[in-house]
């Protein structure tokens, strides 16, 4: 089980990648949030296995239609209490 914190820069506010994000990680089945930085970058945790948890980054990596990422900075963080979190959540 890992964690990891995502900053994700680009065209990623108003164009739907919160709700992207979301829709990867239930495919993948980890948990976390995902919000909007008042910077413009999209602040992200997630966790679960290190198989899902990479196949989740490669593919939200890949953007979208709307979408433009510029960069991701990844960092592993500790992980929480799986009780504690038990789906991915979109912050508001």
């Amino acid at each position: 089980m890992i964690r990891k914190h995502v900053i994700v820069r680009g065209r990623v506010q108003g164009v739907g990648f919160r709700y992207i994000t979301s829709s990867i990680a239930s495919k993948y089945h980890v948990t976390g949030w995902v919000r909007n930085e008042y910077d413009g970058s999209v602040e992200i945790e997630v966790q679960g296995p290190e198989h899902r948890v990479e196949m989740f980054l490669n593919e939200l990596g890949q953007g979208y239609r709307f979408a433009r990422i510029d960069s991701m900075d990844v960092t592993e963080i500790p992980t929480i209490n799986a009780l504690k979190e038990q789906q991915f959540r979109i912050r508001h």
